[in-house]
């Protein structure tokens, strides 16, 4: 990272609200694997960090939510926790920051618009939380979260979670099973109503639920929101 940028990351810590973080870690949480790749220089990517951070906004979220509503069932919770952490969220929180000004890109992912995609701004919010629970502690990177999240927090008390369910289900599966859902095609038809989609949401060769829809993405929210409502109704019958 060059001394420029290594200044305008700096500029990070006071938004960020916490003492300053080493150079190099700070560096690593801003490191997209594009310009590892791309660079051979002999740095690492932010992988590491993103995974760290999504494990303690995770447990950071959970405990919130736990201790906020007492009278909470399990399924709200998941389903409120989920929308919390889920990528648009992080992104979203990360655009608040102007976090995407100073994550370090490869040439191609850069001229590819990078810089605003999603899935990047979320997994480098995660890498900063992850280096700031490195260097300063748990404390600090837990009042970093839920100052990070107040205004989605406020959000779920004012509204609740506003669901999506997809997301919902990813966090489920992936907490349950330790791999992600999968969404099969099963069937297309075309009619005087236009086309119609029907897909059905496995782990492995268990099958969730099946929904359908106008499009493959709708169908998809459908059949996570079958099994969602499967995978709640089995948690409180246990």
């Amino acid at each position: 990272m060059s001394a420029a940028a290594e200044s305008a990351a700096a500029d990070l810590v006071p938004r960020l609200g916490v003492k300053p973080l080493p150079p190099e870690l700070l560096q690593r949480a801003l490191t997209h694997a594009s310009y590892v790749n791309e660079s051979g220089e002999s740095v690492e990517s932010n992988e590491r960090l993103e995974f760290l951070g999504d494990a303690l906004l995770g447990m950071v979220v959970g405990h919130e939510l736990f201790r906020r509503y007492p009278e909470a069932g399990e399924g709200s919770l998941t389903r409120m926790r989920a929308d919390l952490v889920r990528g648009t969220t992080l992104a979203r929180v990360a655009v608040r920051l102007a976090l995407g000004d100073h994550i370090v890109l490869g040439k191609g992912e850069e001229s590819a618009g990078g810089r605003a995609r999603e899935r990047n701004l979320a997994g480098a919010m995660e890498a900063v939380i992850g280096a700031v629970y490195v260097a300063h502690g748990y404390r600090v990177a837990r009042s970093l979260v839920l100052r990070l999240l107040a205004p989605e927090l406020l959000q779920v008390r004012k509204e609740g979670a506003r669901i999506d369910a997809k997301s919902s289900l990813q966090h489920m599966v992936q907490a349950r099973w330790h791999e992600p859902p999968n969404y099969v095609t099963v069937d297309e038809t075309v009619d005087g109503a236009g086309r119609k989609f029907t897909v059905e949401v496995r782990v492995g060769a268990v099958a969730l639920g099946r929904g359908e829809g106008s499009s493959k993405r709708e169908a998809q929210q459908h059949a996570a929101r079958s099994a969602v409502a499967g995978l709640l109704a089995e948690s409180e019958a246990n």
